[in-house]
Protein backbone atom coordinates (compact mmCIF):
# COMPACT_ATOMS: atom_id res chain seq x y z
CA UNK A 1 0.00 0.00 0.00
CA UNK A 2 1.64 3.36 -0.97
CA UNK A 3 -0.11 5.59 1.21
CA UNK A 4 1.33 2.98 4.46
CA UNK A 5 4.54 3.23 2.69
CA UNK A 6 4.63 7.01 2.85
CA UNK A 7 3.73 6.93 6.61
CA UNK A 8 6.61 3.96 7.42
CA UNK A 9 4.57 1.36 8.16
CA UNK A 10 4.81 -2.14 6.59
CA UNK A 11 1.23 -3.67 5.65
CA UNK A 12 0.32 -6.24 2.94
CA UNK A 13 -2.97 -5.34 1.23
CA UNK A 14 -4.36 -8.54 -0.72
CA UNK A 15 -6.98 -9.39 -2.96
CA UNK A 16 -9.55 -11.79 -1.15
CA UNK A 17 -11.96 -12.49 -4.25
CA UNK A 18 -14.44 -15.22 -4.53
CA UNK A 19 -15.24 -15.21 -8.13
CA UNK A 20 -11.45 -15.90 -8.81
CA UNK A 21 -10.60 -20.22 -9.23
CA UNK A 22 -8.49 -19.73 -5.74
CA UNK A 23 -11.60 -19.80 -4.16
CA UNK A 24 -13.85 -21.79 -5.77
CA UNK A 25 -16.24 -23.22 -3.82
CA UNK A 26 -15.56 -21.04 -0.63
CA UNK A 27 -18.45 -19.77 1.60
CA UNK A 28 -17.17 -15.60 3.06
CA UNK A 29 -17.00 -17.74 6.19
CA UNK A 30 -14.34 -19.67 5.30
CA UNK A 31 -12.88 -16.93 3.43
CA UNK A 32 -13.21 -14.43 6.52
CA UNK A 33 -12.32 -17.56 8.98
CA UNK A 34 -9.05 -17.73 6.78
CA UNK A 35 -7.83 -14.24 6.85
CA UNK A 36 -8.55 -14.42 10.61
CA UNK A 37 -6.10 -17.07 10.75
CA UNK A 38 -3.32 -15.87 8.55
CA UNK A 39 -3.22 -12.98 10.65
CA UNK A 40 -5.00 -9.73 9.09
CA UNK A 41 -5.73 -6.69 10.96
CA UNK A 42 -9.01 -6.91 9.25
CA UNK A 43 -10.78 -7.49 5.82
CA UNK A 44 -12.86 -4.51 3.57
CA UNK A 45 -16.34 -5.80 2.81
CA UNK A 46 -18.08 -4.82 -0.50
CA UNK A 47 -21.20 -5.36 -2.92
CA UNK A 48 -22.59 -8.16 -2.20
CA UNK A 49 -21.69 -9.14 1.41
CA UNK A 50 -22.44 -6.01 3.36
CA UNK A 51 -25.03 -7.69 4.95
CA UNK A 52 -24.57 -10.68 4.49
CA UNK A 53 -21.53 -11.02 6.59
CA UNK A 54 -23.50 -9.73 10.04
CA UNK A 55 -24.13 -12.67 10.78
CA UNK A 56 -20.39 -13.78 11.05
CA UNK A 57 -19.00 -10.77 12.89
CA UNK A 58 -18.90 -10.79 17.09
CA UNK A 59 -19.54 -7.36 17.59
CA UNK A 60 -20.92 -4.01 15.60
CA UNK A 61 -19.87 -0.40 15.82
CA UNK A 62 -22.84 2.04 16.33
CA UNK A 63 -22.56 3.08 13.23
CA UNK A 64 -23.22 -0.63 11.78
CA UNK A 65 -25.95 -1.71 13.75
CA UNK A 66 -27.80 1.88 12.94
CA UNK A 67 -27.08 0.87 9.12
CA UNK A 68 -27.71 -2.78 9.42
CA UNK A 69 -24.44 -2.97 6.97
CA UNK A 70 -20.93 -3.37 7.16
CA UNK A 71 -17.96 -2.69 4.99
CA UNK A 72 -14.94 -3.20 7.17
CA UNK A 73 -14.40 -5.65 9.63
CA UNK A 74 -11.45 -5.67 12.36
CA UNK A 75 -10.26 -8.90 13.84
CA UNK A 76 -8.84 -7.91 17.59
CA UNK A 77 -9.52 -8.75 21.58
CA UNK A 78 -13.11 -8.98 20.83
CA UNK A 79 -13.10 -10.88 17.88
CA UNK A 80 -14.33 -9.50 14.64
CA UNK A 81 -15.96 -6.52 15.17
CA UNK A 82 -17.94 -4.71 11.94
CA UNK A 83 -17.55 -1.08 10.99
CA UNK A 84 -19.26 1.16 8.61
CA UNK A 85 -17.29 4.03 6.82
CA UNK A 86 -19.68 4.22 3.91
CA UNK A 87 -21.61 6.78 5.18
CA UNK A 88 -18.77 8.98 5.92
CA UNK A 89 -16.69 8.67 2.90
CA UNK A 90 -20.29 9.43 0.96
CA UNK A 91 -20.84 12.25 3.12
CA UNK A 92 -17.13 13.73 2.94
CA UNK A 93 -17.08 13.29 -0.94
CA UNK A 94 -20.63 14.68 -1.23
CA UNK A 95 -19.81 17.81 0.54
CA UNK A 96 -16.05 18.15 -1.55
CA UNK A 97 -17.75 17.81 -4.81
CA UNK A 98 -20.96 19.41 -4.47
CA UNK A 99 -20.85 22.60 -1.81
CA UNK A 100 -23.49 24.27 -0.91
CA UNK A 101 -25.98 21.25 -3.10
CA UNK A 102 -29.68 22.32 -2.10
CA UNK A 103 -31.42 19.05 0.31
CA UNK A 104 -34.67 19.54 0.59
CA UNK A 105 -35.48 17.07 -1.65
CA UNK A 106 -33.56 13.89 -2.64
CA UNK A 107 -34.37 10.88 -4.53
CA UNK A 108 -32.02 7.51 -3.90
CA UNK A 109 -31.89 4.66 -6.13
CA UNK A 110 -30.75 1.43 -4.32
CA UNK A 111 -31.39 0.03 -0.37
CA UNK A 112 -28.37 -2.46 -0.35
CA UNK A 113 -25.85 -2.10 1.44
CA UNK A 114 -24.33 0.96 0.28
CA UNK A 115 -28.13 2.18 0.13
CA UNK A 116 -28.05 2.05 3.80
CA UNK A 117 -25.15 4.25 4.50
CA UNK A 118 -26.61 7.11 2.14
CA UNK A 119 -29.74 7.27 3.02
CA UNK A 120 -28.22 7.98 6.73
CA UNK A 121 -25.59 9.92 5.05
CA UNK A 122 -27.87 12.06 3.50
CA UNK A 123 -30.60 12.66 6.07
CA UNK A 124 -27.21 13.04 8.42
CA UNK A 125 -26.40 16.09 6.21
CA UNK A 126 -30.04 17.80 6.53
CA UNK A 127 -31.57 15.90 3.32
CA UNK A 128 -35.95 17.17 4.75
CA UNK A 129 -37.46 14.12 2.49
CA UNK A 130 -35.40 11.35 0.93
CA UNK A 131 -37.74 8.93 -1.51
CA UNK A 132 -36.01 5.47 -1.59
CA UNK A 133 -36.26 3.52 -4.56
CA UNK A 134 -35.32 -0.24 -5.32
CA UNK A 135 -36.61 -2.97 -7.46
CA UNK A 136 -37.06 -5.26 -4.45
CA UNK A 137 -40.11 -3.73 -2.71
CA UNK A 138 -39.30 -5.49 0.60
CA UNK A 139 -36.10 -4.10 1.02
CA UNK A 140 -36.96 -0.22 0.68
CA UNK A 141 -39.95 -0.67 3.05
CA UNK A 142 -37.29 -2.39 5.02
CA UNK A 143 -34.63 0.40 4.65
CA UNK A 144 -37.02 2.93 5.35
CA UNK A 145 -38.37 1.59 8.23
CA UNK A 146 -35.02 1.85 9.87
CA UNK A 147 -34.36 5.11 8.56
CA UNK A 148 -37.86 6.65 10.26
CA UNK A 149 -36.69 5.22 13.66
CA UNK A 150 -33.64 7.04 13.27
CA UNK A 151 -34.79 10.36 11.66
CA UNK A 152 -38.36 10.68 12.32
CA UNK A 153 -41.55 9.57 10.22
CA UNK A 154 -41.49 12.78 7.88
CA UNK A 155 -37.83 12.71 6.42
CA UNK A 156 -38.06 9.52 4.32
CA UNK A 157 -40.23 7.43 2.26
CA UNK A 158 -40.54 4.59 -0.23
CA UNK A 159 -40.57 5.78 -3.49
CA UNK A 160 -43.20 5.26 -5.33
CA UNK A 161 -43.40 6.64 -8.86
CA UNK A 162 -40.09 8.37 -10.27
CA UNK A 163 -40.89 10.59 -12.66
CA UNK A 164 -43.25 12.49 -10.21
CA UNK A 165 -40.15 12.62 -7.51
CA UNK A 166 -37.90 13.50 -9.69
CA UNK A 167 -39.98 16.72 -10.54
CA UNK A 168 -40.09 18.04 -7.42
CA UNK A 169 -36.52 16.81 -6.32
CA UNK A 170 -33.23 18.99 -6.26
CA UNK A 171 -30.92 15.81 -6.45
CA UNK A 172 -30.66 12.16 -7.35
CA UNK A 173 -28.10 9.71 -5.73
CA UNK A 174 -27.28 6.31 -7.60
CA UNK A 175 -26.39 3.37 -4.65
CA UNK A 176 -27.26 0.19 -7.20
CA UNK A 177 -24.15 -1.38 -8.80
CA UNK A 178 -26.02 -0.29 -12.19
CA UNK A 179 -23.05 1.58 -14.10
CA UNK A 180 -20.19 -0.35 -13.00
CA UNK A 181 -18.44 -1.80 -15.72
CA UNK A 182 -19.65 -5.29 -15.61
CA UNK A 183 -23.34 -3.86 -14.90
CA UNK A 184 -23.77 -1.23 -17.81
CA UNK A 185 -26.41 1.56 -17.78
CA UNK A 186 -28.27 4.00 -15.78
CA UNK A 187 -30.29 3.09 -13.24
CA UNK A 188 -32.63 6.37 -13.87
CA UNK A 189 -34.25 7.31 -17.24
CA UNK A 190 -32.11 9.67 -18.33
CA UNK A 191 -34.98 12.26 -19.35
CA UNK A 192 -36.06 12.44 -16.20
CA UNK A 193 -32.93 14.81 -15.31
CA UNK A 194 -32.77 18.73 -15.76
CA UNK A 195 -30.13 21.06 -15.51
CA UNK A 196 -31.24 22.28 -11.85
CA UNK A 197 -30.51 19.17 -10.70
CA UNK A 198 -27.54 17.45 -9.04
CA UNK A 199 -26.31 14.26 -9.40
CA UNK A 200 -23.92 11.78 -6.96
CA UNK A 201 -23.00 8.54 -8.23
CA UNK A 202 -21.17 5.60 -5.39
CA UNK A 203 -20.15 3.59 -8.80
CA UNK A 204 -16.45 4.69 -9.23
CA UNK A 205 -15.16 2.07 -11.88
CA UNK A 206 -15.71 4.02 -14.57
CA UNK A 207 -15.53 7.42 -12.85
CA UNK A 208 -17.88 8.51 -15.32
CA UNK A 209 -21.16 6.18 -15.50
CA UNK A 210 -24.16 6.78 -17.85
CA UNK A 211 -26.10 8.27 -15.60
CA UNK A 212 -23.34 10.91 -14.90
CA UNK A 213 -22.55 11.61 -18.86
CA UNK A 214 -26.08 12.13 -19.37
CA UNK A 215 -26.39 14.61 -16.11
CA UNK A 216 -22.81 16.56 -17.43
CA UNK A 217 -24.48 16.76 -20.88
CA UNK A 218 -27.45 18.78 -20.00
CA UNK A 219 -25.76 20.71 -17.29
CA UNK A 220 -26.29 18.85 -14.15
CA UNK A 221 -23.50 19.22 -10.81
CA UNK A 222 -22.61 16.05 -10.28
CA UNK A 223 -20.26 14.17 -8.43
CA UNK A 224 -18.95 10.68 -9.03
CA UNK A 225 -18.10 7.84 -7.00
CA UNK A 226 -14.15 8.47 -6.13
CA UNK A 227 -14.59 11.06 -3.36
CA UNK A 228 -16.34 7.97 -1.75
CA UNK A 229 -13.85 5.67 -2.40
CA UNK A 230 -10.81 7.48 -1.21
CA UNK A 231 -12.70 8.73 1.96
CA UNK A 232 -13.86 5.23 3.81
CA UNK A 233 -10.99 3.62 2.62
CA UNK A 234 -8.89 6.63 4.71
CA UNK A 235 -11.36 5.56 7.75
CA UNK A 236 -10.89 2.04 6.88
CA UNK A 237 -6.95 2.28 7.05
CA UNK A 238 -7.20 4.14 10.65
CA UNK A 239 -9.54 1.52 11.86
CA UNK A 240 -6.96 -0.78 11.03
CA UNK A 241 -3.69 0.76 11.60
CA UNK A 242 -5.07 3.48 14.59
CA UNK A 243 -3.17 5.80 11.86
CA UNK A 244 -4.76 8.89 10.50
CA UNK A 245 -3.74 8.29 6.50
CA UNK A 246 -3.35 11.88 4.41
CA UNK A 247 -6.47 11.63 2.62
CA UNK A 248 -5.35 14.73 0.00
CA UNK A 249 -2.54 12.48 -1.04
CA UNK A 250 -4.76 9.01 -1.41
CA UNK A 251 -7.82 11.35 -3.49
CA UNK A 252 -4.17 12.62 -5.84
CA UNK A 253 -3.10 8.88 -6.15
CA UNK A 254 -5.83 7.43 -6.96
CA UNK A 255 -7.16 10.27 -9.55
CA UNK A 256 -3.93 9.55 -10.75
CA UNK A 257 -4.51 5.37 -11.23
CA UNK A 258 -8.02 5.20 -11.51
CA UNK A 259 -7.63 3.24 -15.58
CA UNK A 260 -6.10 1.17 -13.28
CA UNK A 261 -8.82 0.60 -10.74
CA UNK A 262 -10.25 -3.13 -11.55
CA UNK A 263 -13.76 -3.36 -10.06
CA UNK A 264 -14.80 -6.72 -8.56
CA UNK A 265 -17.62 -8.00 -6.35
CA UNK A 266 -14.68 -8.34 -3.55
CA UNK A 267 -12.40 -5.79 -3.31
CA UNK A 268 -9.01 -5.64 -2.37
CA UNK A 269 -8.03 -6.99 0.64
CA UNK A 270 -12.00 -7.55 1.25
CA UNK A 271 -15.11 -9.58 1.31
Amino acid sequence: MKEAAALDLRLTYGLLDLDEPAFAGLSVEAVLTQAEADGFSGVNVTYPFKQAIIPLLNDLSEDAQRLGAVNTVVFGAKGRVGHNTDWFGFAKGFRRGLPGAALNRAVQLGAGGAGAAIAYALLDMGVQHLAIFDIDADRASDLVLAMKSLFGEARVSVGADKREAMALADGVINATPVGMAKYPGSPLPVDLLRPSHWVAEVVYFPLETELLKAARAIGCRTVDGGGMAVFQAAKAFELFTGVAPDTKRMMSRFMSTTDEVVAKPVDAHSL
